[in-house]
């Protein structure tokens, strides 16, 4: 069910973003084969808190989600290997009414990979895939109504407020009357939580913000070195953000040949690799309304570290 480029905009993306005045990439070509492994072992780090608080959230609500919206499909944006979403699925299945997931992500040997297990895992649920960035137009939800969208691990946190209201809205528009949106979102919490979780003490965070690097030298003929780019995160609290950043340990010009581009680097001059932005409760309820959507439910854990709400459109 291919029907989605992940590398399409890569050339128009990499040339605007390196030779913009502060140069930036998007997190989105993080996620090769090496960026997802990369990923998933991130999310079993001790300082990475997001994963295992919203698993455990999930469990504790799952069956009520399921109940409350009566989702005969769940359909995951941002799939990845959808560890989490299996509590849905558990969920699903034991109260009889699921018969339908549909899994969406930028990464076709994941999709397939998860697909395959979740076939042989849950015979009587038809499962489907779709390479899909989640930035792109949604159109019509795949499945059966009524629907459940599912998009967790607060990657909206990784849009600025514009891209993340259009984003919205585009969720909004694709929703049926009796379709249903489940959004994960980190809260604002402590600096030194915050920042130790993008700052793991076995680098494996800093390996994957240098990926993205081996992804342009792959893809675009780059010669980046990545010994000369130092790993930095830091929270902003004036935007409610981590940043990610991609340091030049030195004085340096490199080349993409696919894209006929040179760039140069002075010492200490950074690329914005990735935002992650955290919210509050207000915060969301006016993204939510912004876009058209009400919120139904809210839940957190017991430390209000992360938070899961339900929305159906107005």
């Amino acid at each position: 069910m291919k029907v989605h480029d992940p590398y399409r905009d890569l050339h128009q993306d990499v040339s605007e973003g390196l030779t913009a005045a502060q140069k930036r990439l998007l997190p989105k070509y993080f996620y090769d084969q090496r960026g997802s492994e990369l990923f998933v072992a991130i999310t079993g780090l001790e300082e990475y808190y997001q994963t295992r608080t919203e698993r455990a959230l999930l469990s504790r609500i799952a069956g009520e989600v399921l109940e409350a919206t009566g989702a005969r499909s769940i359909v995951e944006l941002g799939a990845g290997s959808s560890r989490k979403t299996r509590i849905l699925l558990e969920a699903g299945r034991e109260h009889g009414h699921l018969e339908m997931f549909v899994s969406l992500d930028v990464s076709e040997s994941i999709l397939e990979e998860t697909a395959h297990d979740l076939s042989r895992s849950y015979p009587g649920l038809e499962v489907a895939w779709r390479v899909h960035d989640f930035t792109d137009h949604l159109d019509v939800l795949p499945g059966r109504e009524p629907h459940l969208l599912v998009f967790l691990g607060s990657t909206i946190g990784n849009l600025h407020p514009g891209p993340a209201a259009e984003f919205l809205a585009d969720v909004a528009e694709a929703l049926g009357s009796e379709d249903h949106f489940l959004l994960g979102t980190d809260l604002v919490k402590d600096r030194a939580v915050l920042e130790a979780a993008y700052n793991d003490s076995r680098g494996v965070t800093a390996e994957f913000n240098k990926n993205v690097l081996r992804v342009l030298n792959r893809e675009l003929g780059g010669d980046f070195d990545l010994d000369a780019f130092r790993h930095r995160a830091v929270w902003e609290p004036e935007e409610q953000r981590i940043e990610m950043h991609l340091v030049s340990t030195r004085k340096q010009t490199v080349l993409l040949r696919a894209i006929d581009l040179e760039v140069p680097f002075e010492q200490g001059e950074h690329i914005l690799t990735e935002i992650s932005r955290k919210f509050t409760r207000p915060d969301v309820e006016r993204m939510l309304a912004g876009a058209g959507l009400e919120l139904t439910a809210w839940y957190t854990d017991p430390d209000d570290w992360f938070a899961l709400s339900l929305s159906r459109p107005m």
